[in-house]
């Protein structure tokens, strides 16, 4: 058994790891760290999880683990690090920002691989130390990858994209209150969205001289989760052609595939799916892509690492139905 850790046990992500670590069947969770819930069932936070578990969360960590899920926020992962230290062999996966980009993937002695299975899987498989891709990151890079690979991102690409409320943490705050969330939406952080980071630099990294710009607009939606993802630019070829270059680029992809009906997203609520679809217009390819904020997007996804890490079945733990009802 892959014995784990959990640092910062309270939010949401934290939530649904534990609930995914507790039914893999490879795995034991060996302590979930919360200072402010010590002590404290873990049920009592997570109350989807009663009946499931009667661990505590705990304030003492064992630094004898084989993997630790950091699950704290922006910015404090590497502090975390820099006060605690665990074994050679103990894998680390960071769910924050902290390490994603290349001018930040080297800690100390560390050297942090971005966790983006469907274009690093091998080097994942290798890997110590994950820096695991972000919510958005993830459904606007899957909807851009296979047009990167191929050097056909020839103009600026437009990105349309929405988030559950659940995106934002469990922290209160004005525009997450339920009467302000409610038969509401907004965008936030036009063109600046922090994400922005790592979808540029896989665009980069996969296609060569890429020199045109991703104009990316977040928005809030009324709803708990999911990432409804829409992006377009110009695209020479047919849509046949367009399908037939996604299909080919990810089938061999556990989790991600391209529909030819069009999508909504209680097709991948509670999974760790990506689904595809794609649409021509004159000269310009839409390319929609929804994700579950909180397992594609988090937790499955750093999930999905670690059975790459570990030599696992990708799909070990994750073989979810969608909350299609």
């Amino acid at each position: 058994m892959i014995k784990t850790g959990i640092i910062g046990g309270a939010g949401y992500t934290a939530g649904e790891l534990i609930r995914l670590l507790i039914h893999h069947s490879k795995v034991e969770i060996n302590f979930v760290y919360s200072t402010s819930n010590a002590g404290n069932k873990i049920h009592k936070v997570h109350q989807d999880l009663i009946g499931s578990t009667e661990m505590e969360f705990t304030n003492k960590i064992n630094v004898d683990i084989d993997v630790l899920f950091l699950c704290l926020g922006h910015g404090n992962s590497k502090a975390f690090l820099e006060n605690h230290t665990f074994s050679e062999d103990t894998k680390i996966i960071d769910l924050s920002n902290d390490f994603r980009l290349e001018f930040d993937k080297h800690f100390e002695e560390k050297e942090f691989v971005y966790g983006l299975p469907e274009s690093q899987k091998e080097a994942i498989k290798k890997a110590n130390y994950i820096a695991n891709p972000g919510c958005f990151a993830t459904a606007i890079q899957l909807a851009l990858l296979p047009l990167a690979d191929s050097n056909l991102i020839k103009e600026d690409v437009h990105i349309n994209a929405v988030t559950g409320a659940t995106g934002a943490g469990t922290s209160l705050s004005s525009t997450t209150h339920f009467t302000w969330r409610d038969n509401n939406f907004s965008h936030y952080k036009p063109f600046t969205h922090q994400h922005l980071g790592e979808i540029n630099q896989t665009v980069n990294q996969l296609q060569t001289g890429f020199n045109s710009e991703i104009h990316f607009m977040p928005n809030r939606g009324n709803f708990s989760r999911g990432i409804f993802a829409t992006a377009y630019t110009t695209f020479e070829g047919t849509l046949e052609d367009a399908k037939t270059l996604y299909k080919s680029y990810y089938k061999d992809a556990a989790f991600t595939f391209v529909s030819d009906e069009e999508i909504h997203l209680k097709q991948v609520v509670n999974t760790n799916k990506c689904i595809i679809h794609l649409h021509k217009h004159n000269n310009k390819l839409l390319v929609t892509s929804i994700i579950d904020n909180l397992l594609k997007g988090a937790s499955g996804q750093a999930v999905q690492n670690m059975n790459l890490m570990f030599g696992l079945e990708e799909t070990e733990g994750l073989k979810l139905k969608a909350n299609y009802f």
